[in-house]
């Protein structure tokens, strides 16, 4: 697994972690909660590219969730999924300001991250909402 992968996981888990406790940014980005020899093992580059992710997706969250409201019809985006919602915030993070990276990349990496870690249909759904963003806001 590539280094870029292991950061869009490690941020997706911090946003979860932000949406059940509303931790300060700070402790999003101390990554105490990973173990010390799994933090230790791994290159500091992956940590980086997760704080990034993590910081940016906190610092425009508002805006992140006005535009994937948009995008759900008939739907609120309270009722979703914790973890459907992390990484669909993340990766719309990663379209609307992450301008070096296509716009399949981050839809191909979010859906294989719902895959591993979200319900059965979980990539089917994500997949749409981020592609109706990519379509409305990525002309």
């Amino acid at each position: 697994m590539g280094a870029r992968r292991k950061g869009r996981i490690i941020a997706f888990q911090s946003l979860y972690r932000y949406d059940l406790s509303r931790a300060p940014l700070e402790d999003l980005l101390d990554f105490s909660w990973i173990d010390p020899q799994k933090v230790k093992n791994n290159r500091e580059e992956i940590f980086a590219f997760a704080r990034l992710i993590i910081k940016g997706t906190v610092e425009h969250l508002e805006e992140i969730d006005r535009v994937i409201q948009g995008q759900l019809e008939h739907w609120d985006i309270n009722r979703l999924s914790k973890v459907d919602l992390a990484i669909i915030r993340i990766s719309t993070y990663a379209l609307l300001y992450q301008k070096d990276i296509p716009p399949s990349v981050t839809i191909d990496e979010a859906v294989d991250i719902a895959k591993e870690f979200g319900s059965e249909e979980s990539y089917r759904f994500i997949n749409g909402v981020l592609d109706g963003i990519r379509k409305k806001y990525l002309k």
